[in-house]
């Protein structure tokens, strides 16, 4: 029967989900309030700075180079009243002010006319101006745009700087947060138990603490800023435009309800791509993770061209849902575009029959093309945020799912532990008490064992493979613990027991030791202890590979490579008793520590655990005999079940089931 407590697939994402996901991402936000806040804060400035501009552009146009545009021909013209609806004409106004009208009334009293507001000059009748002359009849509009242009250089100036310290303050905040993030993930993982390794592969939860967390920078550096940004200035050219002219306005937003249907459209497909995308990506990892793991089976059983066949399919299957969000995008991004035109169509061709009617003014036309081309960016830019934020909620979804895993072992409760046990207190009698222990309901690996071990003394766990002895160990070290029964260790039930403390007092020397990357000095004494040299090398000495760390180039600083893969099997074994000595444990475990290893390393081996063991209680996993026969208690286990015990002698006078083995052994 196959059971998935902790081994975990992405679920459906919904609305209500995500909504639940930025919620659950809000504590890691806390710490960084006062950053993301100046960040909104520049935000609203860099809107404001955008809506500027194009009304910058309006009052260019309506104030300084088409001053004012009227159709009507003045009272005191020299056209008659019933002539001057017959054509058009464009007046230049000039205020009372003008340090040049007093001179041009002189000399072109013809050309000039009384308006209520000032004096003007019919447009077609420039040209009949010296350019000296009109120079200095516009010199007045001349230094308005020479002070438009300034305000609008520094209002860019203004618009790079504030944009260069929000990106900074926003783009610290997210890497404060992305940090935090893989912190909480990375330790949240190495507090899990046994099981959740057992049932997640490992390029699954590499992906997790690497991709999924990368995928988190643009919606912590970009899209919470950039939302707001975007909010804020369709709201903002929404009231420009309305309070310029209404009219325009709503023709212009004639076009919006179809802007929603493709948005909402495109929000509904690109959530079920992103979906597909993060799991392939994960599946990517795997296959790749395990095919480097077990790169020499593959290669030993001729199984290359059948992995390769895998891999293929799935990036195949990648390809195809990258290729989907690209067909999305490439519909949905130039749709926005060709509504952006006809919107600015519209404008044009509403605007310019109300410039023609003498409703609007050039500036308010120009100013609404602007802003509308403006308004679509805004659009444009909520959708890549979207497409952002699904990814980014999809990668949220998946690290909440491994920190919400159940997969842990429970923390004895502080009400049980007053009195907490010091660090340095030996640990003496072990009792196991009627435990029994399964991985999967229903299929017990151990019933009902009960055994005393006491202080100093050597315990041998022996049975064929699977009946449970590896499995007992670890149930001692609290890596599991017991469905029924208790363990009790100085009498106290390792529940109770903070792993952290009871770990310390133990020591695991495994069948095939694992070495870090990293020195040998760091693999011995991880924690950097203050150690000194002669101490160390009175600890290699007795681990017996002293002789040959010393003839390494670099000696106890030579770098290994993960799993020490450059030292050899019986190198490698010393080391991990070395490491064992190190801690200075009461309680060692031997998990097969001779298998697979030569005659004369195996002596060297046998030594120095025989020192190590000296004084110490010691569980020895072993699947030759020939190693347990100086045990104090040899225990047998078969299909999970303590079938005897007793010392090798008076298992060999019973003539049973370890009988059985020894006499199979030879």
């Amino acid at each position: 029967m196959q059971h998935d407590g902790g081994y975990f697939e992405e679920g459906q994402l919904d609305k209500q989900r995500d909504l639940r996901l930025l919620r659950r991402l809000l504590p890691f936000l806390t710490p960084y309030r006062a950053m993301l806040t100046v960040s909104i804060v520049l935000v609203l400035l860099l809107t404001a700075l955008d809506l500027t501009l194009p009304y910058l552009t309006k009052m260019a146009i309506d104030r300084y180079i088409v001053p004012v545009q009227t159709y009507s021909t003045p009272s005191n013209s020299s056209e008659s009243a019933e002539a001057a609806p017959s054509r058009t004409t464009r007046w230049l106004a000039l205020s009372d002010d003008n340090p040049a009208l007093p001179t041009f009334r002189e000399r072109y009293p013809e050309l000039l006319v009384r308006r209520d507001t000032g004096w003007a000059i019919a447009y077609q009748d420039l040209g009949r101006l010296s350019l000296e002359d009109r120079r200095h009849l516009r010199q007045p509009h001349l230094t308005g745009l020479l002070l438009i242009a300034v305000a609008y250089l520094v209002l860019i100036m203004m618009d790079f700087l504030l944009n260069f310290i929000q990106k900074i303050t926003m783009e610290k905040a997210g890497h404060f947060v992305m940090h935090d993030l893989r912190l909480t993930l990375f330790r949240r993982m190495q507090d899990f138990s046994m099981t959740f390794f057992a049932r997640n592969p490992v390029g699954r939860l590499v992906t997790r603490v690497t991709n999924d967390v990368q995928n988190m920078h643009e919606l912590f550096t970009s899209v919470l800023s950039m939302l707001f940004k975007d909010f804020f200035l369709l709201i903002g050219i929404g009231i420009v435009l309305v309070s310029m002219n209404w009219r325009l306005a709503l023709a212009a937003f004639t076009v919006l309800p179809l802007v929603g249907l493709a948005s909402w459209w495109f929000s509904r497909r690109v959530r079920d791509v992103f979906r597909r995308l993060r799991i392939k990506v994960a599946e990517i990892n795997t296959r790749f993770a395990e095919t480097i793991g077990g790169i020499r089976v593959i290669q030993s059983f001729r199984r290359e061209t059948d992995n390769e066949k895998r891999f293929r399919r799935l990036n195949h299957e990648n390809y195809q849902a990258g290729m989907e969000q690209i067909h999305i995008l490439a519909i949905f991004m130039p749709l926005v575009e060709v509504l952006g035109v006809i919107t600015v169509a519209i404008v044009i061709l509403y605007g310019g029959g109300r410039i023609l009617s003498g409703d609007m003014t050039l500036g308010i036309l120009v100013a609404f093309i602007s802003y509308m081309r403006m308004f679509f960016r805004p659009i444009r830019d909520l959708s890549e945020k979207y497409n952002i934020l699904q990814n980014a909620l999809a990668s949220a979804e998946r690290l909440f799912q491994v920190m919400d895993s159940p997969e842990m072992l429970p923390r004895p409760q502080k009400a049980r532990i007053q009195a907490p046990v010091p660090d340095k207190s030996p640990l003496t009698h072990i009792v196991f008490d009627r435990v029994s222990f399964s991985y999967l309901p229903g299929e017990p690996v151990l019933q009902d064992i009960s055994f005393q071990v006491p202080a100093g003394s050597t315990i041998a766990l022996v049975g064929p493979t699977g009946s449970g002895k590896t499995t007992l160990t670890q149930l001692l070290g609290r890596f599991y613990l017991p469905d029924t029964g208790t363990i009790r260790i100085n009498g106290r039930d390792i529940r109770e027991w903070d792993p952290a403390i009871l770990r310390r007092r133990m020591a695991l020397v495994m069948q095939d030791p694992f070495l870090f990357s990293g020195s040998i000095r760091d693999n011995i004494l991880p924690q950097r202890s203050t150690v000194s040299d002669e101490t160390l090398r009175t600890l290699l000495a007795d681990a017996n590979c002293l002789d040959f760390v010393m003839r390494l180039p670099q000696g106890l600083e030579t770098p290994l490579n993960e799993g020490g893969a450059s030292l050899s099997s019986g190198e490698r074994q010393l080391l991990s008793i070395a490491r064992a000595f190190a801690r200075q444990p009461d309680i060692i475990i031997l998990d097969e520590a001779t298998s697979y290893i030569d005659s004369e390393t195996e002596n060297r081996i046998q030594e120095a655990l025989q020192r190590l063991t000296t004084g110490r209680t010691t569980f020895l996993v072993a699947h030759r005999l020939s190693t347990v026969k100086q045990a104090d208690q040899i225990l047998v286990l078969h299909h999970g079940n303590l079938i005897e015990s007793g010392s090798h002698a008076d298992l060999m006078a019973r003539q049973a089931f370890y009988y059985r083995l020894q006499r199979l052994q030879g």
